[in-house]
Formats: C-alpha cells, sequence, structure tokens
C-alpha cells in the first residue's frame, strides 16, 4: 500500500523528507536544513552501529515518552510504516480511525504494540521513520536529541539502576523498619474540614489523591510568574495543545532513572520540581515517600530520607548529614557509616525550596569559584545549606539522588545547579478537575451539582487547576447543596464570596467557643497583612505574641482551621491553609479597624507597588466592600466599617476614572482590565454604571484576552445598564472564548469586533444578542471575520426581529452571492432600521443584484451602500439602478470602487441617480470608465445639486477627460472631485 506525494503533504509531511527522498532542491541558504540534514545522518549512523538488542532496550526505555511524542504524528508515522510493508492496510487503517475519532493516546500505544509484536526488523523501520518526521513532531525531536546526546555509550545509561549492591541481613532489618515508619507517617491525608463536627477529618492517602499533571520541562520564568500572579489565567484549551505539541507528561516514578534524565554519568541526578503556592508539592513528595515504602515505585532506592525546609529553618548551629538524619530517624544509630559506602542507593527528599531562610548558591560550571563552601564528608559539620548545596551537586555522597521542590519564585537559586531532569505541576487538567470533587465529597450528587456550579462559573473554575482552590470551593459551595437552610441562589459567584462563606463556616461552627472573634480577626488579619507586605508566609510564636495571639489560643478550634500549626519541627511555626486566604485575612482586617487613617495610608502604599504582590489582597478588599460578600461575616463579625466600605468604593472608581482615559497602550488595556476584577468583586451596579456605562468609548483592542479576562469583562458589562462603544478591534486569541461575551453584547450600542476570526460560531452568539428584546446595539462592525454564507440564516433571523441597529459593516467576509441573498430577505422588512450597510470584498456578482435592488426599493432608511471590491460588473449595476430611481430611495452614499464596471453601465447609473437629490457621495473609483463616460457623468454632477463628493480616480480617462471633469470644481461651493490619487492627500 504506497501512499502519493500529496497524502504526505497533507499530513504536513515535506515530501523530499518523508517520501524518503532527498534534500536537493530544499533552499541552499536555509541553515536549519542543513542542521537537519547533519543531526538525521549521524542518528542515521547509530541506528546502522545498533544491534537489534539495543534497539529493543531503547524502546523499552524510552516506552513512556515515545507513547505521548508521537501522538501528534502518528498518522504520518504510520503511513511511512505501511509504506515500509511493516504494517498491512488493515493495521494502517484501524490505527488512522483511532486518530479521526480523536483518539490520539490510544492509537499511538497501539502503533508501538504492533511495532513490538512484529520483532526487530519493525523496531529498526520504526526508527528510521523516526528520523524522517521528527521535524514536525517537536516531542520526537527531543528524544532523538536526548539519545544523540549520549554520545558513544548511549546504552549505558540505562543499566545504572542494576549496578547496586545488595543489602546485609542487618541493613535489610533497618530498611523494613524504616519503610513501616515512612508508610506510617504518610499513609494518611489530615484534611480540615467544616461540613461535619469533625475539626480535622483524617483520610488514606491512596483513596484522597487525585493525579496532577506535571510537565518534563519547566517553562518560561514570565509565563510562570504571570500564571502565580494571576492565579491560572491559562486556559484549558492551551493547556491541552502545549501537552500534545511540545510539553511532556512526566510521572513521578520517571524523576530518576528514566529516560527523561539528562544526565550522562552515573554520579547520581537531581530533579527539580517547581509549582505555584497550593499546587500539591508537599502531597506529591509524600505520595512518592509512601510508594517508595509500600514497594510500588523506585525499588532501586535502598532509602528514601525526607526533610522540609521549614523545618530546617529552626536548625541555628553547624550540623553533619549523619545527625541531620538521626534528628528525624534515630532507629539508624550507628549503621549510617554503611550507607555511606552505596550512595548510588540513596534518596535525599527536600521539599519548599522558597520557604528556606538561609540561602543556597551553586558555582557556574565553567569557573573554579565556589560561592558556597562545599561538604564532602558526611560526617563534616557544616552549615545546612552547605549539606543541601552539597548534595544536589554530587560533592557530598557522589552518585546520591536528590528531590528539590519550590516555587517558580525561588528557581533561580537553582539555575546553576546541576540538575538532571527539571519538571512543573501544571495541577489538574481536564477530568482531574471533576475527579477531585467526587472524592472530596462521600455523596456523588452533592460533587456533581457543586462541579456543575464551579464549571458554569468560568472565574471559578479557572482557578479548579490548582488542588488548593478546590479544596477551598469544596468546603465553602458544599453547604449549599447539602443543608436545606441554604438557599441555592445566594451561592457565591465571586471568589470573594466564596472566601466569605469559608470564614463564615468556620466561624459559625467555632461560635460557642469564640468570646470576641472580632479582635481576634484583626490581629490575624493584619499579621497577614504584615506576610504579604514582606512576602512572609511561614509564622513562629514571636510573630503571634507580636499581634496579641497567643499560642495557647490554638488549642481550640477557630485558630486551629484559620492557621495550620506545624510542631513537626524543633520550633513550631503557622501558616494559613492557603497564600490567597493570608491574603483575605489581610483585607478582611481592613473592615475591622476603626483607624480610618491606616485604611488610607495601605491604600497608598500599595498602590504603586508592582509584581502583584497585593493583587489578589486589592480583589479581595474590593469584593468585601460588597454586601453580598459582607453580610455573612458581619452575622459573627459586627458591622463592617462603613468609613471603610466608602473609602474603597470610592478607591476604585477613581482607579477606573483614570485608567479609562488611558487606554491607548497595551499596558493601560491591561491595568483597567485587571481593576475590572477589583469592580467585578465588588458587585456594584452603581459604580459600574457611573464608570463603565458613562465612558464614551470602552477599548481593548490589540491586546491578547485569557478567558478569565473575558469572563471579567462580561461581568462588569453585566453590572452596567448600557456600554456606550466596545471596541475589540484585532484583540487577539477571542475565537471560541467569544461565546463568554454573548450573555451582555446586547448593552453595547456601538460594538467593534474587526479583524477577528470569529467565524460562524461567533456571529450565531452575535446573532442571539441581536434578537434579544433588550439590544442596544445601533452600530455593529464585523470587518474581516471569515463570516460566510451558512451562518447568514441566523444573521439574517436577527435582523428581521431587531429594532435598534443602523450601522453593519459585514466588509472582508466570506458571504458571496447566498448570503447576500438570505440577509436581503430581512432588510425588506419596513420596519428595518438599518441605515448603513457595507458589504464591501464579499465576492458579490450580478446574481445577487435582484436581490439588493429588492432592498433599495423597500427599505427607505438606508442611506449608505458599500459595495466596493466586488464583482458586480454592469449587468448588476443595472439592475441596481432601476431601484435607484425610485423616488422614495433616500441614498446618501454609494460606493461602486472596484467592481469591474465600464462604459456600458454609465448612462443607466447616471440616469437613476439624477433623480435622487439626497446622493452627497459617489464612489467610481478603480473600475473601467473611459472619455465616452465622461458627458453623462458631467450631467450627473451638475443634476444632483447636493452631490459634495465623487470619486473616480483610478479610470480610464484621458487627461482631456479628467479636466472636464474637474472643470466642475468650481460649479458650486462644496463640490469636491477626485480624478487623481494624490488629489486632497
Amino acid at each position: 500500500m504506497k501512499h502519493s506525494q500529496s497524502e504526505y503533504q497533507n499530513l504536513g509531511m515535506p515530501v523530499n523528507i518523508m517520501a524518503g527522498g532527498s534534500n536537493e532542491g530544499a533552499d541552499p541558504t536555509s541553515k536549519r536544513m542543513r542542521m537537519d540534514t547533519d543531526l538525521n545522518s549521524v542518528f542515521t549512523e547509530f541506528l546502522i552501529k545498533s544491534d537489534d538488542y539495543q534497539l529493543f532496550k531503547l524502546m523499552k526505555f524510552y516506552w513512556d515518552r515515545l507513547e505521548q511524542a508521537i501522538e501528534e504524528g502518528v498518522a504520518g508515522i504510520s503511513m511511512l510504516l505501511t509504506d515500509k510493508s511493516v504494517f498491512s492496510a488493515q493495521e494502517y487503517q484501524k490505527i488512522t480511525e483511532l486518530v479521526e475519532q480523536g483518539n490520539r493516546v490510544d492509537s499511538s500505544k497501539l502503533l508501538l504494540n504492533l511495532v513490538m509484536e512484529k520483532g526487530s526488523l519493525a523496531r529498526r523501520v520504526m526508527w528510521e521513520s523516526f528520523v524522517k518526521m521528527r521535524h514536525g513532531v517537536p516531542k520526537l525531536d527531543k528524544i532523538l536529541k536526548v539519545i544523540q546526546e549520549h554520545g558513544s555509550d548511549p546504552f549505558g545509561y540505562m543499566d545504572i539502576a542494576h549496578d547496586l549492591s545488595e543489602l546485609s541481613s542487618h541493613l535489610k532489618d533497618v530498611q523494613q523498619k524504616h519503610k513501616e515508619t515512612l508508610r506510617e507517617q504518610t499513609e494518611t491525608l489530615r484534611v480540615n474540614t467544616i461540613l461535619i463536627k469533625e475539626k480535622v477529618k483524617i483520610f488514606q492517602l491512596v483513596d484522597r489523591y487525585a493525579e496532577l499533571t506535571i510537565i518534563s520541562t519547566v517553562r518560561d520564568r514570565k509565563l510562570v510568574e504571570h500564571e502565580l500572579l494571576a492565579r491560572g489565567r491559562d486556559h484549558e484549551e492551551w493547556r491541552k495543545k502545549h501537552l500534545r505539541r511540545e510539553l511532556e507528561k512526566i510521572r513521578t516514578d520517571q524523576l530518576f532513572q528514566s529516560s527523561f534524565s539528562q544526565k550522562k554519568s552515573k554520579s547520581g541526578n537531581s530533579a527539580a520540581v517547581s509549582g505555584v503556592p497550593g499546587i500539591g508539592k508537599t502531597t506529591m513528595v509524600q505520595k512518592i515517600v509512601y510508594d517508595w515504602a509500600t514497594g510500588k515505585i523506585y525499588p532501586h532506592f535502598q532509602f528514601v530520607f525526607s526533610f522540609k525546609f521549614r523545618d530546617l529553618n529552626s536548625i541555628n548551629c553547624r550540623i553533619n548529614l549523619r545527625n541531620l538524619i538521626l534528628d528525624q530517624y534515630p532507629y539508624f544509630g550507628n549503621i549510617l557509616g554503611e550507607l555511606w559506602k552505596n550512595p548510588e542507593g540513596l534518596l535525599f527528599i527536600f521539599d519548599g525550596l522558597d520557604e528556606f531562610k538561609d540561602s543556597i548558591h551553586f558555582a557556574g560550571n565553567r569557573r573554579n569559584t565556589e560561592p558556597q563552601s562545599m561538604c564532602t564528608d558526611p560526617e563534616c559539620w557544616c552549615d545546612v545549606s552547605d549539606i543541601v548545596s552539597s548534595l544536589i551537586q554530587h560533592k557530598l555522597l557522589p552518585g546520591c539522588s536528590v528531590l528539590v521542590t519550590s516555587r517558580p519564585t525561588a528557581l533561580h537559586l537553582l539555575k546553576k545547579a546541576e540538575i538532571s531532569v527539571w519538571a512543573e505541576i501544571l495541577g489538574f487538567v481536564g477530568d482531574e478537575r471533576k475527579e477531585y470533587f467526587n472524592k472530596f465529597f462521600e455523596d456523588q450528587t452533592v460533587a456533581a451539582a457543586v462541579f456543575k456550579h464551579v464549571e458554569e462559573n468560568e472565574i471559578l473554575y479557572t482557578m479548579c487547576y490548582n488542588p488548593s482552590y478546590c479544596w477551598i470551593l469544596g468546603l465553602s459551595l458544599g453547604p449549599f447543596f447539602t443543608r436545606r437552610d441554604m438557599k441555592q441562589q445566594q451561592v457565591p459567584k465571586t471568589v470573594t464570596q466564596l472566601y466569605s462563606y469559608y470564614i463564615y463556616n468556620i466561624l459559625q461552627n467555632h461560635s460557642p467557643e469564640i468570646e470576641s472573634p472580632r479582635d481576634v480577626f484583626l490581629k490575624l488579619g493584619e499579621m497577614a497583612f504584615t506576610g504579604v507586605s514582606e512576602k512572609k508566609i511561614v509564622f513562629r510564636n514571636g510573630d503571634l505574641i507580636k499581634y496579641n495571639l497567643q499560642p495557647s489560643q490554638f488549642l481550640s478550634g477557630f485558630l486551629m482551621e484559620l492557621l495550620e500549626r506545624d510542631d513537626s519541627a524543633q520550633s513550631v511555626v503557622y501558616t494559613f491553609p492557603h497564600l490567597t486566604i493570608q491574603e483575605f485575612a489581610a483585607a478582611l482586617a481592613l473592615f475591622l479597624t476603626t483607624d480610618a487613617g491606616n485604611i488610607r495610608k495601605i491604600l497608598r502604599e500599595v498602590r504603586n507597588v508592582r509584581g502583584g504582590r497585593f493583587e489578589i489582597f486589592l480583589r479581595f478588599a474590593a469584593g468585601l466592600s460588597s454586601p453580598q460578600a459582607a453580610w455573612p461575616l458581619e452575622e459573627i463579625l459586627g458591622q463592617f466599617s462603613h468609613d471603610t466600605t466608602c473609602r474603597i468604593i470610592d478607591w476604585v472608581k477613581k482607579k477606573i476614572e483614570s485608567q479609562i482615559r488611558n487606554t491607548m497602550s497595551e499596558s493601560g488595556q491591561r491595568d483597567l482590565l485587571n481593576t475590572f476584577h477589583y469592580l467585578f468583586e465588588s458587585q456594584n451596579k452603581a459604580l459600574a454604571q457611573a464608570t463603565v456605562g458613562s465612558v464614551e468609548n470602552l477599548a481593548f483592542y490589540r491586546i491578547a484576552m485569557t478567558p478569565i479576562d473575558l469572563a471579567a469583562l462580561s461581568h462588569v458589562i453585566g453590572l452596567c445598564d448600557t456600554i456606550k462603544e466596545l471596541d475589540l478591534s484585532s484583540t487577539f486569541d477571542l475565537g471560541e472564548n467569544f461565546q463568554r461575551l454573548g450573555p451582555v453584547l446586547h448593552k453595547c450600542q456601538v460594538l467593534r469586533l474587526g479583524s477577528h476570526h470569529l467565524g460562524d460560531s461567533g456571529v450565531k452568539v452575535l446573532s442571539a444578542s441581536l434578537r434579544n428584546p433588550d439590544c442596544k446595539i445601533q452600530k455593529l462592525n464585523l470587518l474581516g471575520n471569515y463570516v460566510s454564507a451558512s451562518c447568514a440564516v441566523d444573521l439574517a433571523s436577527a435582523l428581521s426581529t431587531n429594532q435598534s441597529l443602523m450601522d453593519l459593516s459585514l466588509a472582508f467576509n466570506q458571504l458571496q452571492d447566498a448570503g447576500v441573498k438570505l440577509l436581503s430577505v430581512a432588510l425588506r422588512n419596513p420596519n428595518s432600521k438599518m441605515q448603513k450597510l457595507d458589504l464591501s470584498s464579499n465576492r458579490l456578482t450580478a446574481s445577487c443584484a435582484v436581490d439588493l435592488a429588492a432592498v433599495l426599493s423597500t427599505n427607505q432608511s438606508l442611506t449608505d451602500l458599500s459595495l466596493a471590491c466586488n464583482q458586480l460588473e454592469d449587468a448588476g449595476v443595472n439592475l441596481l439602478s432601476v431601484a435607484l430611481s425610485n423616488p422614495d430611495c433616500k441614498m446618501q452614499k454609494l460606493e461602486l470602487e472596484r467592481n469591474q464596471l465600464t462604459d456600458s453601465c454609465v448612462g443607466y447609473l447616471c440616469s437613476a441617480l439624477s433623480t435622487n437629490q439626497s446622493l452627497m457621495d459617489l464612489n467610481l473609483s478603480n473600475n473601467f470608465f473611459t472619455d465616452q463616460s465622461v458627458p453623462a457623468l458631467r450631467d450627473l454632477i451638475l443634476t444632483c445639486k447636493n452631490l459634495k463628493m465623487v470619486w473616480l480616480e483610478g479610470n480610464q480617462f484621458s487627461a482631456d477627460g479628467k479636466n472636464q471633469l474637474k472643470s466642475l470644481q468650481g460649479s458650486r461651493p462644496g463640490l469636491m472631485l477626485r480624478c487623481e490619487y494624490y488629489e486632497f492627500q
């Protein structure tokens, strides 16, 4: 079964490469093509030198990565294998059917399994096919480059795991004791809950743990920081797309001794896993330790030692690795010396680098300078930071493996470290979110109801990439679907309302034990604000005492649920369950204080702080000014400060008024969008109408708008009665997300949506807005939106009932005659208010002229019609001329530029227009008129007394003909005739 060159091209495969041809004919100046050819020849030579068993080992070792890598290119690869007679026609069809069904995962698994079954020749042909396909499949190209980088010994690194010596009997006993200890420490998950009477509920880790998506690289630092600050702006489709094309998923059992490792030597591996706050780094570490202790992963590691940087902060003196281990695992006694002899069997885990108080620095690989003192002996006394850095750099116990977790903000500390595997936790993707709620709630009916509510709220749903947010959502929303006294119409819609109910539920469950909750919360909030200001998330007893919070108070359930106490270290530390809860507590304190001066000071100080440190704090502050968010808490904490509420509202008002006048730049538009989140959280309709509703032009053109931005914009417009003008022209990445604006578009009087890819689906959304009885859209610009005839039915239906639209631009689309015929039926409606219609560049011909003529004959409101850049030709204009001669026709502006018109139609056209005393602007430029048309045109210009502007450039007039026309320029005041391109410039 051979395939044609066109079939290869349809799969995006260069024929000269994919079909096995040479590179002759390729651009000789293309550096990349030369480099690719060199890489291919090197790998081809490698395949020739490799025996069948080695290629078998290679396939097994890279199997998990290959499954992901070939998902995007499975159709092309299977085609190559079929052409080489590896696959039969039936096998090829089975694979392609899976691809066509969108089931790429199963198709790639099937392909690899078939190749493995068919033996050594099939495997060799498969690797040869990979070489040919590599340039169109980024993940596959990455794997081949990794193999090439291993140089002369591409197979040796696969056998590292088998070099470990056997444990002696007494070490086996200690290992068993260690595994039992770790299993007991990690087999349960403690979860604070406010849905039941227990203050803490214990779950089995395996029952509660939900798989997270981890990628085998750390994304661009700017992107990671943006996600950290914006709390999940990345869209679900963005994640799916990049996971498919570029970002490789990695399991926790692949961080060491797997194909993802970039190390070529046997000196050990260091892995770094990053993730934003609350994403699940610590729980992931717990799962890794548990799985090792129960024998599920990493059998080649004989001992695993796990530490938290938070605990290491309490060590204020020099220490050695021996005592560091014995402090936490005293049962190792005097046998650690034996472990040092076999470092390849040791894994050290350090969780939470961002929480480490000491600094860690690594020397550059090419320099001999050592900014960090190296600790090369596990018995040597030195600083904790030296021990950690020396383990990571393999100066201490060379051959051991190290795992470090960190927030993105501390990743720069590891930039010069010898890291073998970089990974990032993206969080939940797709159905992983739903799985979390199914595990969170025992009642699956409640789980389904909560998830449905979250899924329907774009802002809440976007938060769900993060397990901590899911936990807060579950605690806050659960009661609305389980308790009869909770009205479902009051279910939180904003993030502030969500957190307000989260705190309310805690307070309500513990109200009998709290003497003065307002005072306690004020002190707690002040401490939280200091933490936000100083980027501090870990608090100690001294911090509590400073804010008059006695550590003994944490014996009560109230504070135990607001602050998590960790006394596993040598000194007790406290953290909020999540950074956003700390930010909420800080914002809440503003409404509990009576110090108005302090409010002014805080708002003044945070206003100019860049980098987003106070962003969520300010959103909560704006949100708490809303009665919907305030009243649950006021029920227990007492009345919020009216002065604070007024100051916050006034601050948001001034911020919007200032920014809304400064939207000419991208940064100005981005700042305003950010402030819209404050306005949305406030749910203040009066404020929205007074600021956004009163502005002349709300502009967000030429900026990339994410789904969360569109959700915020939609909600803000929803708060207003009317928007005078919304300009989203050339806004990037609207696409399918445009539907999020659907419910509010009818409130805009002027709507500019030019230069998008809205297509038919976008027009359907708009058509629904136009059919809305309360529609206020008067002007709609859909220029350049790939609108085709197939959506004209919806648009025509909307236009037939709409009573507001007066100006419609459909220029530079693909309506063609069929689409205009459908629209014409609606525009013939005598109740139509349409005054201006632009159908330029829609591939119209004379076939639709009869329908347009019918519109001109019946629609007396239409005064401005553009049919420029079409192919109406003389026949089409002759048909229009009949309608234009109607005494009831009120046409004021007519554009027929670039319609292949000749002298044959001028007589009809000029005769028809001469009876029209309302015509003011006529454009006949860029056609094929000659001097034969000059007399008729002169008569028309002299007859139509109101004609002010005539465009005739780009025709075939002689110099004399042009002069005859231009001589009319002074025949009456205000007349402007353009026969040359340079005139009136």
